[in-house]
């Protein structure tokens, strides 16, 4: 056998995965990868077994349950003011992550651009570069982690085909504002360059900010595919469930690959949706929630060596250990996993040339005494 190129050659295990890892060989909390550790609303767990009994355990249809995508169009038009046609341009997908994968293997060709901005969740850039894209990072700086456009606009040429946008940001936790949504509508007026909008975090925002979603731009929306998941909103990532909004021309080639990656997402979990959407307070009382865990972690902070600006949005906080060590992030977040028994996550390893900013990523989405324990950690050392 001939040996195998790799389309990923410099493609490694994933930062989440080794530090997930590490944490359970070494007994550490686990504030790295961003998962809760509390229960599933009751009502949603018992909506999918009733589903399950009532016989919805085969293939559902290939774009998804035609009632989840109805609540999910009203629920859309009643957030953002923009209608999106069930029928013709809202697929179900089996998470967000494979939504974006799917957009992009649905329009980006070989030699294509795209352009990322950086830290970047770790899967735009391989989906980019298996599909024989080329990569056009842009490197964010803390502490607002917004673009300087003109430099986006002196990086868009004649090959540029999509631009990937993420708000609210992991793992910055910062958001855009309505002003950010402007000058990219502006900038890419005239042009036929695409938009991908990762929204995955649209309802854990806080401080009473609403979220830009790139539907309420009509310039925006017109050439946008935007990437939601069920599994952030509602704590279930291990359900894989998500889905992509996208205007009728654009959706027609996102479901030509769709069709041949997963064909169709969970059935019964579809069911259960459809039914759990139509109480709005499902998804409304996040902000509150989540908002009440990143004060709690944040004020039992104040007495560390830590540093931080608030978290705006997503479920992760940065921290900045500049007063604890000069160690790069990576070293630093082993230590912490082992000697102390906290794990977190490494930001560099999102950065353009791995730029060692001295700030770990911690996930508050967790128990308040999780919190409390991490928390007492965390201000001893």
């Amino acid at each position: 056998m001939q040996p195998i190129t790799s389309k990923l050659p410099n493609t490694g295990t994933t930062i989440f995965t080794i530090m997930s890892k590490m944490a359970q060989q070494h007994d550490a909390i686990n504030l790295s990868q961003g998962f809760p550790n509390f229960e599933v609303d009751p009502k949603l767990i018992e909506l999918v077994n009733q589903a399950m009994k009532n016989g919805h355990n085969q293939y559902a249809p290939m774009a998804g349950l035609f009632s989840l995508r109805e609540v999910i169009s009203e629920k859309v038009e009643r957030l953002y003011h923009k209608s999106y046609s069930p029928e013709h341009e809202i697929t179900i997908t089996s998470g967000a992550t494979q939504a974006i994968f799917t957009a992009i293997a649905a329009v980006i060709q070989p030699g294509d651009e795209v352009i990322v901005f950086k830290p970047a969740y770790d899967s735009y850039e391989p989906s980019i570069e298996v599909i024989g894209g080329t990569v056009v990072p842009i490197q964010l700086q803390a502490p607002d982690f917004k673009p300087h456009w003109d430099e986006v606009a002196s990086k868009i040429n004649d090959k540029t085909k999509m631009i990937i946008i993420n708000s609210p940001h992991n793992p910055s936790g910062s958001i855009w504002d309505k002003e950010d949504m402007l000058k990219l509508e502006r900038l890419l007026k005239n042009t036929n360059i695409l938009l991908l909008s990762d929204e995955v975090y649209e309802h854990i925002i806080f401080d009473g900010v609403q979220h830009q979603s790139a539907s309420m731009f009509p310039g925006l929306a017109e050439r946008a595919f935007i990437t939601v998941s069920f599994g952030k909103t509602f704590h279930t990532t291990g359900w894989k469930m998500g889905y992509c909004l996208a205007p009728k021309v654009l959706m027609g080639e996102f479901r030509k690959v769709h069709q041949f990656h997963v064909f169709c997402s969970n059935h019964p979990i579809q069911s259960a949706l459809s039914e759990y959407l139509k109480q709005p307070e499902h998804y409304e009382a996040l902000p509150n929630f989540y908002q009440q865990k990143r004060d709690l972690f944040l004020s039992l902070l104040k007495g560390s060596k830590f540093t931080f600006t608030p978290s705006a949005g997503t479920y992760f906080q940065l921290l900045d250990y500049t007063a604890i060590t000069d160690e790069r992030d990576v070293d630093f977040a082993e230590r912490l996993t082992k000697d102390y028994k906290i794990a977190s996550i490494p930001t560099s390893v999102f950065n353009l040339n791995q730029q060692d900013n001295k700030l770990l990523r911690f996930c508050f989405a967790k128990t308040d005494d999780t919190l409390k324990r991490a928390a007492e950690i965390l201000c001893n050392i």
